[in-house]
């Protein structure tokens, strides 16, 4: 045989190598080991909405992309057996399918949005699953989670029955959400972890080809989201990666921590207030900095409460709360009960999610409510 055929041979060899290797060995070690539910906390920050759209893998883009949206965590839900495992769901025979659970700021991003993103995604049409994916655990659903959800769902069902856009029948369901269990985390963020094999899926999937041809330029929905021009809150996650700096936007895009010490803030003695890189909130007062010896800027107290929302953060195997910006929905650090009086609070921030306004702008920039402070 010759020499090219060999070589092709090779090469066809290693692309199956790259592709199905990986993904057996996942199946045994990580891709199918039960799972856990996820916990609920609603407040006047956090919502929640659950959405079935075929393969999980492809539900988490669409809505991690949007601003207000806090996590997208993919996983099973709607059936009747406790943390069930991939391989279980995948049989059919659980009852569950496979779902993303969205938390999100009802303030920034409302539930209407959420819905048309979704129909977006979704062959609605299609009562055997979801595009190259067949059976129960591909099936389209929506899950609400209040009455109100419920009424806003139904009502974009029928819109989308009335708009004429789909020649057969809608059968995505409608119903209460029930116990969400997180998926493995083989499946997290799969899009960005295993971007080539990712691609490889959607690509053959024919999801985006159907979705094309149905909506058109339709297909991608911008959220409205009051701004006067002087934030960023307009701007999606890409679009804040071309006007932040790389630190700025690992810090309140993904969650990073800045190195201590050697950051804008931490020593800085300015008169002023700092606010939200992103919206502009009005976050804390240098009346309540203080030298903490971490190396981080810190407060004893924020300055306007209702601008900040607490999350229970469980990374770095211990449980924290963080502290996020409400509108900006920005990473901002995380609160501990180490500080000093009055409160016993130690606001432990990144200098790269604030800015700083000095007491001589303060009126100039619109926030002259807080002048009262520095007289």
């Amino acid at each position: 045989m010759s020499k090219k055929f060999w070589g092709l041979l090779l090469v066809i060899a290693c692309l199956a190598a790259y592709f199905f290797i990986p993904n057996m060995y996942a199946t045994v070690t990580q891709k199918s080991v039960g799972s856990l539910p996820y916990e609920l906390e609603e407040s006047e920050n956090i919502a929640y909405a659950t959405f079935a759209g075929g393969c999980f893998w492809c539900m988490e883009p669409p809505f991690e992309k949007l601003p207000g949206v806090y996590e997208v965590v993919s996983g099973y839900t709607g059936g009747s057996v406790k943390n069930p495992a991939y391989n279980e769901v995948t049989t059919g025979e659980t009852g569950h399918v496979e779902a993303v659970i969205v938390s999100y700021n009802p303030n920034v991003i409302n539930y209407e949005t959420l819905l048309d993103v979704f129909w977006r995604q979704v062959d609605p049409t299609d009562d055997k699953g979801q595009f190259v994916d067949k059976g129960t655990p591909y099936r389209s659903e929506i899950f609400y989670h209040s009455e109100e959800q419920q009424q806003l769902a139904e009502k974009s069902k029928e819109e989308i029955i009335a708009s004429g856009r789909f020649d057969q029948p809608i059968v995505t369901e409608i119903r209460a959400a029930e116990t969400f269990y997180i998926a493995e985390d083989y499946h997290q963020d799969y899009y960005l972890i295993n971007p080539v094999r990712y691609d490889f899926y959607r690509d053959n999937s024919g999801r985006d080809e159907f979705l094309d041809k149905v909506w058109g330029e339709d297909r991608n929905v911008t959220p409205e989201i009051e701004d006067d021009g002087t934030t960023l809150l307009h701007l999606s996650k890409d679009e804040l990666r071309s006007v932040l700096t790389a630190e700025q936007y690992y810090v309140t895009q993904e969650d990073g921590t800045e190195e201590p010490f050697n950051n804008e803030y931490w020593d800085f003695e300015g008169e002023g207030i700092y606010v939200d890189l992103i919206s502009g909130e009005a976050l804390f007062s240098s009346t309540d900095k203080y030298d903490s010896g971490t190396g981080w800027p810190s407060f004893t107290k924020p300055l306007v409460a209702e601008n900040i929302v607490e999350l229970e953060d469980r990374s770095l195997f211990s449980v924290r709360t963080e502290i996020r910006s409400k509108l900006g929905n920005a990473h901002l650090g995380h609160v501990f009960d180490d500080g000093p009086e009055p409160t016993g609070l130690r606001y432990c921030m990144n200098s790269a999610a604030l800015r700083f306004v000095p007491k001589e702008q303060l009126e100039a920039e619109g926030y002259g409510e807080f002048l009262e402070l520095f007289e």
